[in-house]
């Protein structure tokens, strides 16, 4: 970012939407870290790509790598106020797993629902990945 001296300030990027201050969607430096969320995807955020968006299909509209309230959440279906996330291996440490916490909490104080699924959950059982996902949306009726 350029100052009104022409000198550049270093902005330091949160962690992949980790950060305050980066959800409101009208927030042009939000928007920008989320345009290079989505160029810079793993490969298990871009397995699950592809599948949510044959969603639409059935009426279900998926974003991905969307600012919301002061994160930046993988996956959104705000019709459906559903957020999904793809963890790596780093979410299972204990410091990251409170932040994910709070975070949840935050998000369903503002009426989403959150899922999260590991990368492995989602390169090796996509299908229950999925199968999950449509529950949540209401689109599978589970037999009781």
């Amino acid at each position: 970012m350029r100052r009104g001296d022409g000198t550049a300030t270093v902005i330091p990027l949160p962690l992949c939407g980790e950060g305050q201050g980066w959800g409101d969607d009208t927030n042009p430096m939000a928007n920008a870290f989320a345009r290079r969320l989505r160029k810079d995807m793993t490969g298990a955020e871009r397995a699950l790509w592809g599948e949510l968006r044959d969603l639409r299909r059935e009426g279900y509209h998926f974003r991905r790598q969307v600012p919301i309230e002061r994160y930046i959440v993988d996956f959104a279906c705000l019709s459906q106020r559903l957020i999904i996330e793809v963890d790596g291996a780093q979410h299972m440490e204990a410091e990251h797993q409170k932040r994910d916490e709070n975070r949840d909490a935050r998000l369903y104080s503002q009426g989403f629902s959150v899922l999260r699924f590991s990368n492995s959950d989602v390169l090796d059982s996509c299908e229950s990945v999925m199968f999950e996902i449509l529950t949540a949306l209401g689109a599978v009726r589970r037999k009781d």
